[in-house]
């Protein structure tokens, strides 16, 4: 008889829009008892989900399944750089950005299936100044965006796009001197994004062409533009097509240095304190992750 597996179910119960109270129950009627053992485990704080998928690993637990959104999932998944322990994830965020890229279903009980059939990739991470990243990490704008997003208690698509007109009218460009492949260019720009995966999340896509897989990283610069560009600029994004604008460049990368008059920055959507001058590099195949077909 095969040896059960054994997973972890890592949920934060203030992620997202949605309540967390029917998911224990949806998990023992949908996952496949016959395969799974499992144990649930709640976060309290910030990196929290962290400590719980450090533990995991010492236990030689085979899957941790982070249960909320792409902070979550940062929080539990980099935990797990690295080792042969498993990602899973039950998207229940707001963007839910890397599930979306990996075609996990957003219907959690289509989610748990993709468990049961434990089909999984190694996908590339990435090193940001010694600091790991799964899907983005950027600088700029979109950082300014997250931080303001991540105060704001209330969740949801409109209130991120609140958040993106409101910072955008008062903003001003980051001088940010780039050097990728040994090529340097200095450019002003709203932001500057590091891209593994293709898309923020709610269909915002970044880097249309960033496979997790492929040992390279994108690197998105998002040029300044007037303000009636805006609704062509955001139709763009939605539809995957930014980089049709010549206000955007994409730039294909392994190792990158980046330094900028700005100290502002975001991992995975979570804001932090960045130096002036920060190093990036590609890591192939360093996580196990459960993905659908």
């Amino acid at each position: 008889m095969q040896q059960k597996k054994t997973i972890w179910f890592v949920i934060n119960p203030i992620s997202g829009v949605k309540r967390k109270d029917g998911i224990p129950a949806l998990i023992q009627s949908e996952l496949d008892l016959s395969a799974y053992d499992y144990e649930i485990k709640y976060t309290d704080r910030k990196g929290h989900g962290y400590q719980i998928g450090k533990e995991a690993v010492e236990s030689k637990i085979d899957i941790v399944c982070a249960v909320g959104g792409d902070g979550s999932v940062h929080d539990v998944g980099t935990a797990l750089i690295g080792t042969d322990v498993k990602l899973a994830i039950l998207p229940s965020g707001s963007g839910n950005g890397l599930a979306r890229h990996l075609k996990i279903p957003l219907d959690l009980s289509k989610a748990i299936q993709c468990i049961n059939q434990d089909f999984s990739i190694q996908m590339d991470t990435v090193n940001v100044n010694d600091n790991p990243v799964l899907g983005f990490g950027g600088f700029g704008l979109d950082a300014l965006v997250a931080k303001r997003f991540n105060q704001d208690k209330r969740r949801g698509f409109w209130i991120y796009v609140k958040h993106v007109l409101k910072e955008f009218f008062k903003y001003h460009p980051i001088n940010f001197t780039i050097d990728t492949n040994g090529e340097i260019k200095k450019i002003p720009a709203l932001m500057c994004t590091v891209a593994n995966t293709s898309e923020f999340g709610n269909g915002f896509i970044v880097s249309p062409k960033s496979d997790p897989t492929d040992g390279k990283l994108e690197l998105v610069i998002l040029k300044p533009f007037s303000f009636w560009k805006i609704p062509f600029v955001v139709n763009n994004f939605f539809k995957g097509k930014l980089q049709r604008e010549a206000l955007s460049e994409v730039i294909s990368f392994e190792t990158a240095t980046i330094e900028m008059n700005n100290s502002l920055g975001h991992y995975d959507g979570e804001p932090t304190v960045v130096p002036n001058k920060v190093n990036i590099e590609v890591v192939p195949k360093s996580l196990h992750i459960i993905i659908g077909k």
